[in-house]
């Protein structure tokens, strides 16, 4: 592996990573002008949703475009475009005029570049890592990824508080700059010449042709399905109720969720971390599955039984910490058995796929919390009597024994996916 071709992938790393920082801190900082706005928490929610909705609609689509055309182009537009809608709300608060519903449009817009921007930065990574090593690539974009995660709520609570949302903005569209520079200026990608590609002919065509391909690699569909019954799961319980447990089982102390939110994202540049300078090569089944079910098992068990900091800060760890390793062993069976020519259009439909269950377990989870769960352990059942015994009584109870559910399940349908006949098929072709 020579210094060139390492320097090339960690410049566009370096270049994606920031312009993801700027990207979280606008998403955290609308989030607090929507509920300063408004303050209510089903407006914050359709913040997420209005992005993940076009996301998964548009990504039917955006396979076609990313093998069509030059990939550096589909980053530079997706991105551009992103950056317009940031500008048009500095100009919109400027104006006076900036409504909650101009946010919805903006992130559902920006919810649709990222559709074509995710596949295409996917197909790149896959171009420029040097030696192959996916697990690498996936160990560094984990730890990126979750240092934004530590990062940016900081920096969006701070910026917002002190200098406006107007700042925070412009520090977004300045490291859409330094990204874009970075891409057109200094990172190589030399794409595959016109001939040795087959391109789609037809728009749409791409994304059956996808579908073609599972149906030919069946192992790859079932740890697509898989992977979208454990973000389900996930869904269900961090993504909504995390927050609300934690607080009502807090006496409503915002600290103790923001270490254990902190937590969270440490467990996760851990990982990272550790799949990075991880030497012996490993089975990538193992690493998805094992590590799931350790996460499900540990993490989401801890967290449910747990009532105080420190058990839910070892929770936090044992959730998040084998994420990257998930994360890895999925782009290592890609990468090695999706053709580069295919790339595109598979990464298009793995996100359809993964993110469909997403909006269905942030709707399901808050809806079993509040009417389901928490009434159920507030009443006078035997069952609830008994399970008081093992999560605690009053509020928060029926949310933690969701906990104590999805770790459950999570586990078992983790050990069932490593099991599955055309999964384990895989491991002799990665």
């Amino acid at each position: 592996m020579d210094e060139k071709t390492k320097s090339n992938f960690l410049i566009f790393w370096i270049g994606q990573a920031i312009s993801q920082l700027g990207s979280s801190i606008t998403r955290f900082a609308l989030v607090i002008w929507v509920f300063n706005k408004t303050g209510s928490a089903m407006s914050v929610s359709l913040v997420t949703l209005s992005s993940y909705l076009p996301y998964i609609l548009a990504s039917i689509l955006s396979g076609d475009v990313v093998d069509k055309l030059s990939k550096k182009i589909v980053l530079i537009v997706s991105d551009t475009i992103a950056a317009f809608c940031t500008i048009s709300i500095v100009f919109c608060i400027y104006a006076d005029v900036l409504s909650v519903w101009q946010v919805y449009v903006v992130s559902a817009i920006i919810g649709l570049t990222n559709a074509f921007q995710s596949p295409a930065s996917a197909v790149v990574t896959g171009m420029l890592v040097p030696g192959g090593r996916y697990d690498k690539a996936s160990g560094l974009n984990s730890f990126s990824n979750n240092l934004v995660m530590i990062v940016a709520p900081m920096l969006a609570g701070i910026l917002v508080a002190f200098a406006g949302l107007k700042i925070v903005l412009l520090v977004d569209f300045s490291t859409f700059l330094f990204a874009a520079v970075t891409l057109l200026f200094f990172v190589n990608i030399k794409e595959s010449p016109e001939s040795d590609i087959k391109k789609p002919s037809r728009w749409l065509d791409g994304f059956r042709e996808g579908f073609v391909f599972l149906r030919r690699q069946k192992g790859i569909l079932h740890i697509m399905l898989s992977m979208a019954l454990i973000n389900f799961f996930s869904r269900l319980t961090y993504e909504n109720i995390l927050a609300p447990m934690i607080l009502s089982r807090s006496g409503g102390n915002s600290a103790v969720y923001g270490i254990v939110s902190g937590v969270l994202g440490i467990g996760g540049v851990i990982g990272g971390f550790l799949v990075l300078v991880r030497k012996k090569k490993a089975n990538p089944l193992k690493l998805i599955y094992f590590s799931a079910a350790f996460s499900f098992l540990f993490g989401d068990l801890l967290i449910g039984v747990g009532r105080d900091l420190w058990i839910w800060c070892i929770g936090g760890l044992a959730a998040s910490i084998p994420i990257p390793f998930i994360l890895a062993g999925q782009s290592m069976v890609l990468y090695r058995i999706v053709p580069q020519q295919m790339q595109g259009r598979m990464f298009a439909v793995r996100n359809v796929i993964q993110s469909s269950t997403i909006p269905i377990g942030i709707f399901l989870g808050g809806f079993l919390a509040e009417y389901v769960f928490e009434p159920f352990m507030l009443s006078s059942h035997i069952f609830a009597i008994a399970l008081r015994k093992i999560v605690g009584s009053g509020k928060g109870s029926g949310m933690a024994f969701m906990f104590l559910c999805t770790g459950v399940l999570g586990a078992i349908f983790s050990w069932l996916g490593y099991r599955d006949k055309d999964i384990r098929n895989l491991e002799n072709k990665t």
